[in-house]
């Protein structure tokens, strides 16, 4: 057994003064401590311990596995959908803000010929463009980019605001994959419902499909921990409010849609069982996905 740090080895008439020395964290020199890594036996402080089945381990042992004969992924902290912990834990919901940010700022510079080129319209001539444009003309990439375009400051203010307050603990509890995976399914679950029953010369853009995802997976969450979803439940029927009042001109297709995949994938990133929890996951996502492109050749068709 490898010997700690600072426990200098000395003649057999120091041993009981050596016995007698509290060893020191072999990260921190200066931080007494009494327990040891479970694996590699050296001794840590608390701001080194991490959790494990029998006792704390060190973070080299947590990184490297320390010859268990698992990979090292297998001894990473998890998230409750069985994503990893990382260390900034809103990273892509900065990401997916400034994404949405950085569309906003080219829609202002560049005009409406940049917004009709990218939003979500089924089948119609757009004038600015001079050619029938849409979604039933091939322009399937519509389904994605209308879902980082904005038609106001106060559409955007809103819509950032709650993908910072909604998405961030979410992200947190997902883990980034299963995160970006809830994202993205919702928004295009909102964009195909919109494309599926709104008019095809009814535009349509925002991120607020995707959003109204993130809000059914909360509900979500909430529900599995036990938390109270009563604040959560009064900010969804207020937005809902708005989404159907005729005044405001919002897709309520959009929300519906977003709101209906968030829940489903939600369901399934928070209850899947762990033995075989990453293929659940990622499966009803790709069940999802098969809906919108089943949804998107029928309007296809009908268009056409």
């Amino acid at each position: 057994m490898d010997q700690a740090p600072g426990s200098p080895q000395g003649p057999k008439d120091q041993g009981s003064q050596d016995a007698q020395s509290v060893p020191t964290c072999y990260r921190h020199p200066d931080r007494e401590t009494g327990v040891r890594c479970s694996r590699c036996e050296r001794p840590i402080c608390p701001a080194c311990m991490v959790s494990a089945s029998v006792g704390f381990q060190c973070p080299e042992c947590v990184r490297g596995g320390s010859g268990t004969g698992h990979p090292p992924a297998a001894s990473r902290p998890r998230t409750l959908a069985g994503g990893t912990v990382a260390a900034d834990p809103r990273l892509f919901t900065k990401v997916l803000i400034g994404i949405n940010l950085a569309f906003f700022l080219v829609q202002k510079a560049v005009g409406d010929r940049f917004t009709d080129s990218f939003d979500l319209i089924g089948r119609a001539y757009v004038p600015l463009l001079g050619s029938v444009e849409g979604i039933a003309e091939g322009q399937w990439y519509r389904l994605l980019t209308s879902m980082f375009l904005h038609g106001s400051y106060i559409h955007i203010l809103f819509n950032m605001l709650s993908l910072w307050w909604i998405g961030g603990p979410l992200e947190a509890a997902l883990g980034r994959a299963r995160y970006l995976a809830l994202y993205f399914v919702s928004g295009f679950a909102g964009s195909a419902l919109t494309y599926l029953l709104a008019a095809p010369n009814q535009p349509s853009l925002g991120a607020s499909g995707a959003i109204f995802g993130l809000f059914g997976a909360t509900g979500v969450l909430m529900r599995r921990l036990n938390y109270d979803m009563r604040p959560l439940i009064g900010l969804l029927v207020v937005n809902l409010i708005f989404t159907f009042t005729p005044a405001f001109g919002i897709s309520w297709q959009a929300h519906i849609g977003g709101l209906v995949g968030g829940v489903v994938v939600g369901y399934a990133m928070v209850h899947a069982p762990r033995e075989r929890r990453a293929l659940v996951q990622y499966g009803v996502c790709a069940v999802v996905l098969a809906a919108v492109v089943v949804a998107t050749l029928v309007r296809t068709a009908q268009l056409t």
